[in-house]
């Protein structure tokens, strides 16, 4: 497979269908208020509620099979180049954990929603940009640390500016959703109104969301021009009663 680059664009594009599409039919549909609700809230109720789960699904394979590329590309980086710091594999092998972690933790968000397993929605939620953040952190470093083998300075100033924004904004989706669910006086999280109370800390919340999500494709769609330099071959099978490898 020589069109590997194609892997992120395929991952930004599902995320970004998904979350537009569903906010949109919700809305439409009348389960949420067109005022900035959650991503998760505009996924909460049937139908839009199925399609995005399995969307959402898809999109974590792929992202993990993204995540998994870009860890072997780095692996193979080092053999090419021993020059390199030793530091690197270390970096590597954590930002493939904490993106592995961050799958899961999408495949949680868009499989448990708030209103039916809140516990497990929500940790789904922390896996995924708390993991997420700290996985663009150490590929922010690593791109300091391969340039310039494979990329460009730019491209890892961006991904630092990136990290230093979801940090912040992660902080901040954080602190002021616990303080607006502490304020709200309403009978619908989904039909937040101004007069339900903790308005401001909510708006202030769902908008910081939809910017990380948003950071978060566009982190993953900067590996395409890198991935250009990238082929994948069938993996070997080996069965063992006749000793042969296909």
């Amino acid at each position: 497979m020589s069109q590997v680059y194609l892997l992120p664009v395929a991952t930004f594009l599902i995320f970004q269908v998904t979350f537009l599409g569903t906010y949109i039919f919700a809305v439409l549909e009348g389960h949420v208020v067109p005022t900035v609700p959650y991503i998760s809230d505009a996924a909460t109720y049937s139908p839009e509620s199925c399609v995005f789960g399995q969307l959402i699904n898809i999109g974590s394979v792929l992202l993990g099979i993204t995540i998994y590329v870009r860890y072997r590309q780095v692996l193979q980086l080092y053999e090419h180049h021993p020059d390199l710091d030793a530091s690197v594999l270390r970096q590597n092998r954590l930002a493939l954990w904490f993106g592995l972690v961050s799958c899961l933790g999408i495949s949680f968000v868009g499989n448990f929603q708030e209103t039916n397993v809140r516990i497990v929605h929500f940790i789904g939620a922390f896996c995924c940009f708390g993991c997420g953040t700290l996985y663009f952190w150490m590929q922010a470093l690593i791109s300091y640390l391969i340039f310039p083998m494979s990329g460009t300075r730019i491209y890892a100033h961006l991904r630092l500016g990136m990290s230093v924004v979801c940090t912040i904004l992660f902080i901040l989706l954080a602190v002021t959703g616990v303080m607006s669910h502490i304020l709200f006086k309403g009978q619908n999280p989904r039909k937040w109104y101004p007069s339900d109370g903790g308005w401001y800390f909510h708006v202030v919340s769902s908008i910081s969301e939809w910017i990380i999500a948003t950071i978060f494709s566009f982190f993953i769609l900067s590996f395409t021009n890198e991935f250009r330099d990238v082929s994948l071959s069938h993996p070997q099978i080996a069965l063992m009663s006749y000793s042969t490898i296909i």
